[in-house]
């Protein structure tokens, strides 16, 4: 394996596809331009390992601008928490790792934790600094954490289900309680009515996930179809097929930063993904295919080797079932690979967007047709359990609301107002250095 002492002249490398190999490898029209007007390495704003803005202004200048546009304007989005048939499920961890100071934000539903960090968050996009948003998993319209990479920092939600711990408290991690902010009079008045309206909600979220367990046992069903009909030989060829094409022989001389995120979930709206907003890179794989088709194993080994040879890589997990993986990211590479079926199905918009149908290549034709009626059975019970999950979602979210109305109702929020500055404050000194 060639070792790579300068990922950024050698990455070039990977972008030109040799002709003669075109005629026996199936995914290697690629067709991607030969990358001979280099641009020096310059401060990645996205994030500290990112070679994103390095690689793309050596692609298409003008495609390129567009995309680094999209992330400058609009920031990564995600969740790093899952409603799923395993239960409330984080991923907090590692989005929080490395992080040099960390604003753990305490307090009841209602009590401005979202808005203070939307707002300063936002105040950094504005200022060209690459800004990772975290949403809610039950409520996509509110954040749980906004992390700004390149000074290190980042401020989460503390409060469950997404509990965070401080590792190294006082000197990375630092509680802020916007408890302070509370009439506890008023709240303790209410005492009761906090009570029931906590224990409903736990009620409809337990009885949401137990139904997305009953969902997943549906699925598996649905999978074992296609996973009898799959040629194996021909998807361990695939992979390695994938393999070879995105890494050649390229093998970087550090250690790989890996990412384990959520491209969507499951919420009281519905299922929700930010997808587009996540590959604003040069090369898009769309995976087609049907339930045990091979998609989140071709992922995995993907992601395995990339971590091997010392790329960056972002993991993103299923939603519902987070032992799948829905889509792996290279940025060095300049690189998205992802399942693109329901919930989150896409097609390509781009020139450079590429579909690879494991349905065509590796499952024996006509499966489809000889098992409809089994497979019309299985796909509506699935959609009915998934259907039944989010409604227990969304009544969870709505006594959710009483719950923050109360909250609100007993918040002086000029008191957030001097938590927010106090935080702002920090940061901004962080940004001085």
């Amino acid at each position: 394996m060639t070792k790579v002492a300068d990922k950024w002249v050698k990455v070039v490398d990977i972008w030109a596809e040799p002709a003669d190999k075109a005629k026996t490898n199936p995914i290697a029209n690629v067709n991607l331009p030969l990358l001979d007007d280099f641009v020096p390495p310059t401060p990645c704003r996205h994030s500290p390992n990112c070679g994103f803005l390095h690689i793309v202004k050596r692609i298409d200048k003008e495609t390129a601008g567009r995309e680094v546009s999209l992330l400058a304007d609009e920031g990564i989005h995600y969740f790093a928490g899952g409603n799923t048939a395993r239960g409330f499920y984080s991923l907090f961890d590692s989005s929080l790792a490395g992080l040099e100071r960390i604003f753990i934000l305490k307090g009841g539903p209602g009590s401005g934790k979202s808005t203070l960090m939307k707002e300063i968050g936002e105040e950094w996009l504005t200022q060209g600094y690459g800004v990772q948003f975290i949403h809610c998993s039950l409520d996509p319209e509110s954040l749980d954490g906004v992390i700004i990479p390149n000074l290190n920092v980042g401020i989460v939600d503390g409060t469950a289900p997404h509990v965070i711990e401080p590792k190294m408290p006082g000197a990375v991690e630092e509680y802020v309680n916007l408890g302070e902010a509370w009439d506890t009079e008023e709240l303790a008045r209410r005492k009761d009515e906090i009570s029931g309206l906590t224990d409903e909600i736990t009620n409809g979220i337990r009885h949401a996930y137990d139904t997305f367990a009953e969902a997943l046992r549906v699925h598996d069903d649905w999978e074992k179809i296609y996973i009898e009909k799959m040629d194996f030989v021909k998807a361990n060829l695939l992979t390695d097929s994938v393999i070879d094409t995105f890494f050649k022989k390229m093998e970087l001389t550090k250690q790989s930063d890996v990412r384990h995120r959520f491209l969507g979930a499951a919420t009281s709206k519905g299922a929700v993904d930010f997808v587009q907003n996540l590959t604003g890179v040069h090369k898009r794989y769309f995976i087609k295919g049907r339930p045990g088709s091979g998609k989140s194993t071709m992922l995995k080994k993907i992601a395995a080797e990339g971590e091997r040879r010392g790329f960056d890589l972002e993991i993103y997990h299923c939603g519902f079932d987070p032992n799948s993986l829905d889509m792996v990211i290279i940025r060095e590479l300049g690189l998205a690979i992802f399942d693109s079926t329901a919930p989150h199905e896409y097609f390509p918009s781009r020139d450079n967007d590429e579909v690879l149908d494991m349905y065509e290549i590796l499952i024996e034709a006509g499966t489809d047709e000889l098992f409809a009626e089994e497979i019309e059975t299985v796909r509506i019970q699935y959609k009915e359990k998934m259907a039944e999950a989010i409604g227990y979602l969304a009544e969870a979210k709505a006594l959710h609301d009483e719950l923050e109305s109360i909250y609100t109702a007993a918040t002086d929020f000029s008191i957030v107002e001097k938590y927010k500055d106090q935080i702002r404050g920090e940061i901004l000194r962080r940004g001085e250095k």
